[in-house]
């Protein structure tokens, strides 16, 4: 049973190190290093690949704090100092999605660059990075599961909820290690990236009914729900047409 939380790791005189930031960080130069040495195995030019996550990760970091804000604008307009306190967690992943890719796409266009070939040999490192960040909920209190008392317990919720942080973490890893298996094997450009949202928006569809952080819709469904079905959907249609493709 986890006696308390540690959404910091230490203090270095008057700086402070965020467990939540750390673990996002740290996301980031695993898959790098990862990434680099795929890259090399393949002949990929990692500086493109490199600069390309660089603008996914900082556009993806400020998508997901500005979708989190727009769920929650009455905390926030009550604590507006709160916006910029990223150390406190607090960030969809949904909003990471849309503006990284938006801002990913333009990166890659002006680079003249193939954009689904690029996507398919980094996006089994997003999976990763999703991992470790879940770690960083984990030590943060946030993305928290609902009361039961299978769970552990939470000090800054003072209660027993169920470890989501936990299992969105370990099915990630799975997620990667089959993208990273499909990646070895021949495919066509843009399987990877759409197999990746489709397990996605199935692990995130299931694991909204544990999470008790986001407000049911209706019929029990909450936003998330209805956009990880909108994204399984396209991901089905859009592998299907790539099957299809000489």
């Amino acid at each position: 049973m986890i006696k308390k939380m540690y959404p910091f790791i230490c203090k270095i005189g008057p700086f402070t190190i965020y467990s939540y930031g750390f673990m996002l960080a740290l996301a980031f130069v695993v898959s790098l290093v990862l990434i680099r040495e795929q890259a090399g195995k393949k002949g990929v030019n990692f500086d493109l690949i490199f600069n390309l996550s660089f603008v996914a990760f900082v556009f993806g970091i400020i998508g997901a704090r500005v979708f989190y804000i727009g769920e929650n604008l009455r905390y926030y307009f009550e604590n507006p100092l709160e916006m910029i306190m990223l150390q406190h967690g607090g960030m969809s992943w949904f909003g990471g999605l849309i503006s990284g890719t938006w801002a990913g796409t333009i990166f890659l266009k002006k680079k003249k660059a193939a954009i689904y070939p690029t996507l398919d040999s980094i996006v089994p490192y997003v999976a990763l990075s999703q991992a470790i960040g879940r770690i960083g909920c984990l030590l943060n209190g946030c993305c928290y599961g609902k009361p039961s008392e299978y769970g552990l317990y939470f000090p800054v919720h003072d209660a027993v909820l169920i470890p989501t942080q936990i299992y969105s973490s370990l099915i990630m890893i799975l997620i990667f290690v089959i993208l990273r298996f499909l990646q070895d094997r021949p495919h066509k450009a843009g399987q990877i990236l759409f197999v990746y949202l489709l397990l996605y928006s199935v692990k995130r569809f299931f694991i909204e009914f544990w999470r008790d952080d986001n407000s049911v819709i209706f019929s029990g469904v909450t936003l998330f729900q209805l956009l990880s079905i909108a994204i399984f959907f396209l991901s089905i249609i859009k592998l299907i047409s790539i099957n299809k493709s000489k």
